[in-house]
């Protein structure tokens, strides 16, 4: 498998992302939603745009552990990927919308898996998750920042395309 000098600067900043996965963070600061909108950004094979999230959460989870949550976490991520694919770019806007996504459809997942399938279960899981969006949204604000800024002075500086 061959990678263009693109690719291998995108997959560079991927791992290092998804290394500080790994390290001690408060809950939620994490840098995969980033991953996930940069990917679908700036990826031009969708398939790898698709596979990076996914292969981050996978070989991350291994060390961290897999959960019930899973499978809906993954499906956030692709959402989240599919944004940066439709927009192709990474911004507040984006950004924004990939933290809402993530907050939506996991917590859907949480209602679904753990609180009663009711109007008052489905209040009550998405009221106790607020503090964990805020800290979703330091991460994933300063996750796309470290990884938008970073990747573009590195394209400037490769000049790629």
């Amino acid at each position: 498998m061959s990678f263009n000098k693109k690719e291998n600067v995108l997959i560079s900043f991927v791992l290092v992302a998804v290394l500080m996965r790994l390290l001690p963070h408060p809950p939620n600061v994490a840098p995969i939603t980033a991953v996930a909108l940069f990917a679908g950004t700036f990826f031009d094979k969708k398939h790898w745009a698709i596979l990076m999230p996914l292969l981050a959460m996978i070989v991350t989870d291994v060390f961290l552990g897999f959960s019930m949550i899973t499978p809906v976490v993954y499906l956030s991520f692709l959402a989240i990927t599919t944004v940066g694919m439709l927009f192709k770019k990474m911004n507040v806007g984006t950004i924004l919308l990939s933290s809402m996504v993530f907050f939506v459809i996991s917590n859907l997942g949480v209602w679904a898996l753990y609180y009663p399938i009711s109007y008052e279960g489905l209040i009550t899981c998405f009221t106790l998750a607020i503090p964990f969006f805020i800290n979703s949204l330091i991460g994933d604000f300063f996750f796309s920042v470290v990884l938008l800024f970073g990747y573009r002075c590195a394209a400037k500086r490769m000049q790629l395309a």
